[in-house]
């Protein structure tokens, strides 16, 4: 019969192999015979860990350190201890093991790798070097060292440990997996992804290592690839697996795919907050609004820590238009993460549509301040400083903004819109930049191709607009349309903003179609129009908001054009003609454009009178005492130092005489500050200027009725708000131009035959102004017959207006016609 020593060889034995009921069998058989025997206790407690048992296999470990005490057993309880996540008790064992026996590389090793976990990497270093060099050999712990380096920022370090470790054993996929970790901290992202792709080659298993080389190859740009190596780090089972894969969907902009994982997790472990929070998110950026708050206050309940929770649902907030539960909503993600920098950057989009730039723009910078810079953070200062504005300062944050934006369109269109407005920047650099959005715009694409398919007598016409309601571009348009024959042109609508109104209805009715573009994909917008066979599709929006341009880059319709939405070139050479007048686009200046000009014979604009019946009131001065009142309603970024400059020096040269400047934000008290200060900075007393804030329309228009002669700035003039002021009997100085946003104010007074209230620079600029202000008699009798003046003039004549607006699009398709020297059907 065997003895326990032999019984206990043949266990080990058995136990080393895998063969774990066999070895449990001789383990058991030992302890009837000797119930105290050590070693038998110990390494059955240990089989019973490895069986999931811990409880019972750490009592039985334990009775078998309490018979005898060795650095063995405390080096095994130890491990056991660590997988409990009882940190403390398990550094205490590896601790009592060195103490028995210090020649114990695995015991020191295992001792620094609990005390990385229980954050002291200081310690964590000394005792894997003192496993080190007790073996140098020893590569899991040059790892382990390398993973506690890493963790104090010592990266150059941690890299030659890891290195270390693979040159002592190659095929160690986790020590290439960190090394990808460092190499990644590094910025050195080719050399990290061979580091993970080495270690997922050597064990396919790895999955953290699939994980981040998906991330990686995100990164860089290889989509289909990363989601292939993030479906190798997935376990079907795994919600936390699921969560991950679904926020790189998310990001990636697969966002069905990205909530089918999100909806698996939440499925797995219903408590998840963070899944819940991320389903939000995706269901924020589909525009369900609503949904995304449920879900976001539902991972609230679960987790009411969770900043990142209250962040989402700010934003969610936000598209509901819900500005207030948005702000608060950013605030309690503040209070949660001080360091959140998207939080603080969310918060200032809020506060900026909330009319609350400098509240914004604080939030901004501290935003900057906290996180990595990146285009939206960048997007959103520039947005911020034009309303506040500062027109140069927004210009350089969206040109910081371009090299990291990704996707860069709707940054170029915010530069592109502040550069044509500057007067720091000629034409040249406004169209070297628009040239280079025209050149993005059509990587990729490929366009259709046109020949013509009819006579051309009656023309469909399709309008890529976000503004065809209460907005310059629908209500400059809404006459027009009305008068537009259908027997020659056709109109269908593409509208690329969801948004409708009063305008809106009035419009609608004059067009035989009216199609929604909003939330297509660019390539599916342009299938739409290419299948609605337009032969003249008009871009009326440019440069702005819910622009439409990249869809022309397709060339969904033969001939393309921009019109009225914006004031220079589109940088589109897919776009074929630019309509203006002779005064927008007057000879010589055709080379500021890429494409061709077209010329109305009037203003390229037709102003609708407003259907609220505000009177002209008398001239303001006869009841001030003779003192004039100047005023601008334009937007705050039109007045530039130069315009402050010189309408302090009117001020000065025109004693009594007030400024009244009425724009969008001025109702708060830091604008005001902020404007107040720039004319002291000239001499010019608060008491001088009056300041409002925005209001109605029928309050705005009655407000001209408080003013006696309107100022327009330069050099981005006033558009509607100068036909406006002269449809309230208020006459406008402008000062001629050198492109064509600078001579839109030209246009509208040389076509209401007024020129001679056109300065030609500065100085001229002054003395009209002081010289119409010293003629209160003249002010008066022209106020009392400016309105019916403009409404007799071609500024007015819808009808007028109308047939030039067919003649020049059946122009455009009579010279397409003759360019392609064949009628012949579509080409597919």
């Amino acid at each position: 019969m065997q003895n326990n020593s032999q019984v206990l060889a043949s266990a080990l034995a058995h136990h080393q192999v895998g063969q774990l009921a066999e070895a449990r069998a001789l383990y058991g058989q030992i302890l009837q015979t000797e119930p105290g025997n050590p070693d038998a206790l110990h390494f059955l407690g240990l089989l019973a860990c490895q069986l999931g048992q811990h409880d019972a296999g750490i009592g039985l470990m334990e009775k078998s350190i309490a018979a005898h005490p060795n650095a063995i057993y405390y080096n095994n309880i130890g491990n056991m201890l660590g997988q409990k996540d009882r940190l403390a008790d398990a550094i205490e064992a590896y601790r009592r093991a060195v103490g028995l026996k210090q020649d114990y590389p695995e015991a020191h090793n295992n001792l620094g790798n609990a005390l990385r976990e229980a954050k002291q990497p200081e310690a964590a270093m000394a005792s894997c070097m003192l496993a080190i060099a007790q073996r140098p050999g020893y590569a899991e712990a040059h790892n382990n060292l390398g993973n506690a380096q890493q963790d104090i920022g010592e990266l150059e370090a941690a890299a030659a440990s890891y290195r270390e470790a693979i040159r002592l054993n190659p095929d160690y996929a986790e020590a290439h997996n960190n090394l990808g970790n460092v190499l990644r901290a590094q910025d050195k992202m080719d050399d990290a992804i061979a580091s993970y792709r080495a270690a997922v080659a050597l064990k396919p298993d790895l999955r953290i290592a699939h994980h981040s080389l998906g991330l990686l190859l995100k990164a860089r740009g290889e989509p289909e690839e990363a989601i292939r190596s993030l479906r190798h780090a997935l376990d079907p089972n795994d919600a936390d697996a699921h969560n991950s894969i679904g926020t790189v969907l998310r990001d990636i902009g697969d966002l069905d795919a990205a909530l089918t994982h999100f909806d698996t997790a939440i499925a797995l472990r219903p408590d998840f907050a963070e899944a819940h929070c991320n389903r939000g998110s995706v269901l924020r950026r589909q525009s369900r609004f609503e949904e995304s708050v449920e879900n976001c206050i539902r991972a609230i309940e679960l987790a009411p820590t969770l900043a990142e929770a209250y962040n989402s649902l700010g934003i969610a907030y936000y598209g509901l238009d819900r500005l207030e539960a948005a702000t608060l909503s950013h605030k309690h993600a503040i209070e949660l993460d001080p360091n959140n920098a998207d939080a603080y950057h969310n918060l200032g989009v809020v506060l900026l549509k909330h009319d609350k730039p400098h509240e914004a723009l604080e939030s901004c910078h501290k935003a900057l301040e906290l996180a990595d810079v990146s285009a939206p953070m960048y997007i959103s200062l520039g947005d911020i400083l034009r309303a506040l504005g500062d027109l140069d300062g927004a210009i350089d944050a969206y040109l910081k903004a371009l090299p990291l934006d990704p996707d860069p369109v709707q940054t170029y269109n915010r530069l592109l819109f502040s550069l044509a407005g500057s007067a720091k920047f000629d034409a040249d650099a406004y169209l070297k930049h628009a040239r280079r959005f025209g050149e993005l715009m059509s990587m990729g694409v490929k366009p259709y191709v046109h020949t013509p398919s009819h006579d051309g007598s009656r023309l469909r016409v399709g309008i890529v607009s976000g503004d065809l309601r209460a907005h310059p571009a629908g209500i400059f348009l809404e006459s027009v349309f009305r008068y537009v024959n259908p027997a020659r042109v056709d109109l269908v609508a593409y509208a690329t903003y969801t948004l409708e109104d009063e305008v809106t209805a009035r419009l609608k009715p004059h067009f035989s179609a009216w199609r929604v573009l909003d939330g297509l994909k660019t390539e599916e917008a342009a299938r739409v129009i290419r299948e609605d066979r337009i032969d003249v599709l008009v871009d009326l929006s440019g440069h702005t908001a819910y622009t439409g341009l990249p869809i022309f880059a397709w060339k969904p319709a033969p001939v393309q054009v921009s019109y009225l939405g914006f004031f220079a070139s589109t940088g589109s050479e897919s776009i074929d003609y630019f309509l203006g007048d002779r005064y927008v686009l007057p000879p010589g200046e055709e080379s500021q454009f890429v494409e061709k000009p077209w010329r109305l014979p009037d203003s390229y604009l037709c102003f609708t009178p407003p259907v609220d019946d505000v009177k002209v009131g008398p001239l303001p001065m006869l009841a001030n005492g003779g003192a004039v009142t100047f005023g601008c309603f334009g937007k705050l970024m039109k007045v530039s130092d130069e315009v402050v400059a010189l309408w302090s020096r009117l001020l000065h040269a025109v004693p009594g005489s007030q400024l009244f400047l009425k724009s969008h934000g001025l109702d708060t008290k830091g604008a005001q500050l902020t404007t107040h200060r720039r004319f002291a900075a000239h001499g010019i007393d608060a008491s001088r200027l009056i300041l409002e804030g925005a209001s109605l329309r029928p309050e705005y228009l009655a407000t001209y009725n408080r003013v006696d002669i309107v100022l327009s700035p330069f050099p981005y003039p006033g558009g509607t708000t100068t036909a406006e002021a002269l449809w309230m009997g208020v006459p406008v100085l402008c000062m001629k131009g050198d492109r064509f946003l600078t001579h839109i104010c030209e246009s509208l007074l040389q076509t209401a035959d007024l020129a001679d209230w056109i300065a030609v620079d500065e100085e001229d600029y002054l003395a009209k102004a002081i010289a119409f202000a010293s003629d209160p008699q003249k002010l008066a009798a022209m106020r009392a017959g400016l309105r019916e003046h403009v409404l007799a003039s071609p500024l007015c004549d819808a009808p007028r207006f109308a047939k030039n607006l067919e003649d020049a699009f059946h122009g455009m398709w009579a010279r397409h016609v003759e360019n392609t020297k064949e009628v012949a059907p579509y080409a597919d």
